[in-house]
């Protein structure tokens, strides 16, 4: 039963002349105050259209509304009109809903199985992985399984950065200063990124290195068969390093067309720009003109005849639509490219392409250390396995002291830490920058991954010790304010996943989860849940429905719940 649902329902009659359904269902809102009720509408909202004072008519539509089984009572407070639901059928009804659907409680099918496709992670080859790239890559895991579960088929795409003239940097190094030796195995992408740091201190003493980088990789776009050997070494080495990183982070994906995939697709392009009157020459290069839309000209071409990151983006645009057809394409990108994405966007407008407006950019804010940001150029880089090893560390530290004899201690280290991790970046809204702290990202206490993963498996151990089968036919018993909090909130939890995926963005899921192990765990303090009384199916069908809910939230996050702790 949705509650909501019900109330806007009874309003409908009354205020429909004013506002649609869907509107009421806007309007309406849960209360601050558990005394002021579980669901209000603002009568202010109304007091414009029929000219009257908003106590007045709070009363007047207090008056009017018809008794119903789902519904306790209607009080008119101030310019609200408060809705006081019956617990017990509330309860008896969302218990049942929860337990009956399981893992599915809080899918739809929104998307009917059409694509959405995801632009997420995207590392430059011959770099490790740093913080820098968790927010693209949580942010986008998450996003997937939120799109999964409202019908769409996700489709995640690793756009490597594997081209460039960083390659030809990358060469030059190698050649004159790599040991074949070190540029293999366990330790490749520390050697490249070395030697990639040692180029640029040597030119700026040689700035000649600079011609000599690009001349290289000029000749890894001709086709050079020594040069394309060592860029697909380079390449090969990187992917064996990112799928080690991903494993931990339990992170997949369907498809890992980098930029070099869209070398031979750009023409098209260019050819549609030229044939639409939109290219323009500016001191030798190829320009179009964004003036209308406000933006700085899109460079498409160089003098020289080189494409830009725009033009392959472009490719790619093409392609991923005539492949996948997409309902949504989602760039998960940070917040320093969102000109480059409205440039993007206004080209293909310019080219007449509609589902330009089907393309999203869904930013995030930089991770930076003391305020500056991390830059591999200049050798800050805070390297992703190096948190994730010290977070699953401590994790094991923990287990060691509080649960020795807990088995497979190892494994659940790994997902306590790697999910502290993901859930300290997932729990702050995308746009938000923060300052990276090891200290912060792998804390234990307070609102963390690891206190919902904790709550979860006291919920677990509840059930465990219990020992009995729960009757959904005799599970309404409950109406106290602790229980009640609990089901409020897992009525409202298909709510919170559309509106993560309407407004893309994690976070939502993140605070329903503590929300959720916090008022559990009000339950857990002030309840003897395992007393064996009348209530204790009841109670038990709570634990359980909790339990649900919670390993649902944390999966939607990318993040896993250990049964035990």
């Amino acid at each position: 039963m949705d509650s909501k649902q019900v109330v806007v329902d009874l309003l409908a009659p009354i205020v429909g002349d004013v506002f649609s359904a869907d509107e009421i269902l806007d309007i309406v809102e849960a209360p601050n105050k558990d005394e002021n009720g579980d669901w209000a509408f603002p009568a202010f909202k109304l007091a414009k259209t029929w000219k009257k004072n908003p106590v007045e008519i709070a009363k007047e539509i207090t008056e009017q509304v018809p008794e119903h089984d789902a519904i306790d009572s209607v009080k008119a407070v101030g310019p609200y009109v408060n809705f006081f639901l019956n617990r017990i059928e509330n309860t008896n009804a969302i218990l049942h809903g929860v337990l009956e659907a399981g893992e599915t409680y809080g899918s739809k099918d929104l998307g009917h199985g059409r694509n959405i496709t995801l632009d997420m992670s995207s590392p430059n080859i011959a770099k490790p992985m740093s913080m820098g790239h968790l927010r693209s890559t949580v942010i986008g895991n998450s996003l997937a399984k939120i799109i999964a579960k409202l019908g769409y088929n996700p489709v995640r795409i690793n756009h490597l950065g594997d081209w460039g003239t960083q390659f030809g940097k990358l060469i030059v190094a190698y050649r004159k200063w790599g040991d074949p030796e070190k540029v293999r195995g366990e330790n490749a992408i520390n050697e490249l990124v070395k030697l990639y740091v040692k180029f640029h201190v040597e030119a700026e003493k040689e700035p000649e290195l600079d011609d000599e980088a690009r001349a290289t990789f000029k000749a890894l776009e001709d086709g050079d068969e020594e040069v394309t050997a060592l860029w697909k070494l380079f390449r090969e080495e990187s992917l064996n390093e990112f799928n080690s990183i991903y494993k931990r982070l339990n992170v997949e994906f369907d498809h890992y067309t980098g930029e070099s995939f869209y070398e031979d697709k750009m023409q098209e392009v260019i050819d549609d720009l030229k044939g639409d009157g939109l290219l323009h020459e500016n001191e030798g290069a190829q320009i179009v003109d964004l003036d209308d839309y406000n933006l700085p000209p899109a460079l498409i071409q160089k003098s020289d005849g080189a494409t830009l990151y725009i033009t392959r983006d472009l490719a790619t645009a093409y392609y991923r639509k005539r492949t996948f057809d997409f309902a949504q394409s989602l760039y998960i990108v940070g917040s320093e490219q969102a000109v480059h994405f409205q440039q993007l966007k206004a080209v293909l407008a310019k080219l007449g392409k509609e589902w330009q407006e089907d393309m999203h950019h869904i930013q995030f804010g930089l991770i930076t250390v003391n305020g500056k940001k991390l830059s591999t150029r200049a050798g800050k880089i805070i390297l992703l396995k190096d948190v994730l090893d010290e977070a699953q560390r401590l994790a094991q530290e923990q287990i060691d002291t509080k649960n020795p004899d807990l088995p497979n201690k190892e494994q659940v280290a790994q997902e306590v830490g790697v999910g502290a991790v993901i859930f300290h970046d997932l729990k702050s809204e995308r746009l938000n920058n923060f300052d990276f702290s090891l200290e912060e990202v792998v804390r234990f206490e307070g609102e963390t991954g690891p206190y919902v993963q904790y709550t979860n498996a006291r919920a677990q151990s509840l059930l465990e010790k219990a020992g009995v089968d729960i009757d959904l036919d005799a599970i309404h018993a409950l109406d106290d304010d602790f229980s009640w909090r609990i089901v409020k909130l897992l009525n409202e939890y298909p709510t919170y996943v559309e509106r993560a995926f309407t407004t893309y963005e994690p976070s939502v899921i993140a605070k329903y989860t503590i929300t959720l192990a916090q008022a559990f765990n009000k339950f857990y303090g002030n309840t003897r849940i395992l007393d064996k009384d009348d209530q204790l199916n009841a109670r038990l069908a709570l634990v359980k429905a909790t339990t649900i809910v919670l390993k649902d939230g944390l999966s939607l996050l990318g993040v896993a719940a250990p049964d035990k702790m």
